[in-house]
């Protein structure tokens, strides 16, 4: 088992690894936002593949960075479950900055990006009622309950919206009608692309602003910056922490999602397709 952590803003850098090396991985899709780093973790000696979302330099906006390249990477390598971190705003008075979310809803409201992997011959038709590993979830609570002191909720729905600017306060007001709880740029198209690799998944959202629906709330870089540094190291606990719970034998159905989900016949599939995704779909066609 390797365990794939994707970093957010703030997060640039490895967990404490061993026997590190950087990857230099070509996929379908273009290279990763940077190149993965691959490394043991503490006594468990399990491998983590790290990749920073954005890059090393924080270069991909929240539109056009290689989403596909990341995940099939990971998938390349090895990786079955993904930890991830995403800097999100608050839609709740009860979600202050520095709050820990761990969502188990999403709502789209991009508009621009690539969603799938199967584009080219094929269709899949995916699963996604629970678009987080619940397994996963669970198992990030606990990890962050026991390491660290930063409060933390499990629940919720992460609106995930375009970018790269912050809502407008009509915008803002609106998710809060709808009883959504936090606002980011990033979990789509990660987390249906996850799934579609068949990797277990799950975030941890970190706090930085009450978003603009709050009078007292700009949403300004450097507020968000400043909060997003201040929960780098709960998450990171949190992370070290479940890498250590996950038990080595640990397999859900977000491991055999593709079954039963691809509609074409395999032999009007083209080869080049085929040969291209078969890190994806190889145990599936022939």
């Amino acid at each position: 088992m390797a365990i794939g952590f994707i970093g957010g803003s703030g997060i640039y850098d490895a967990l404490p690894l061993e026997n590190t090396r950087e990857v230099d991985v070509e996929t379908p899709f273009g290279r990763p936002a940077a190149p993965p780093t691959v490394g043991e973790f503490g006594d468990t000696g399990r491998e983590v593949v790290f990749v920073p979302r954005h890059g090393v330099d924080h270069q991909h906006s929240p539109t056009t960075l290689p989403y596909r390249a990341n995940i099939f990477a990971l998938k390349e390598l090895g990786v079955t479950h993904v930890l991830a971190s995403n800097a999100v705003g608050s839609l709740r008075e009860g979600l202050p900055p520095q709050t820990l979310v761990l969502p188990d809803q999403i709502y789209d409201r991009t508009k621009h990006r690539d969603l799938t992997f199967f584009e080219e011959g094929i269709v899949v038709h995916q699963q996604f009622a629970e678009p987080y590993c619940p397994e996963l979830n669970g198992i990030l609570e606990d990890a962050a309950e026991s390491a660290t002191d930063a409060d933390v909720v499990r629940g919720g729905t992460y609106v995930c919206i375009e970018g790269p600017q912050f809502s407008t306060r009509a915008e803002s007001e609106f998710y809060r009608t709808q009883g959504w709880d936090v606002v980011g740029m990033t979990t789509i198209p990660e987390a249906k692309l996850a799934r579609e690799a068949e990797l277990a998944y799950a975030t941890i959202a970190g706090v930085t602003d009450y978003d603009v629906w709050n009078d007292d709330s700009q949403v300004s870089l450097a507020e968000v910056l400043e909060n997003a540094a201040a929960n780098e190291t709960a998450i990171k606990e949190t992370v070290e922490a479940a890498i250590e719970a996950i038990p080595e034998d640990h397999a859900c159905d977000c491991h055999s999602a593709l079954a039963n989900t691809i509609n074409t016949p395999d032999d009007a599939i083209p080869e080049s397709t085929t040969e291209e995704l078969e890190p994806l779909i190889g145990d599936y066609v022939e």
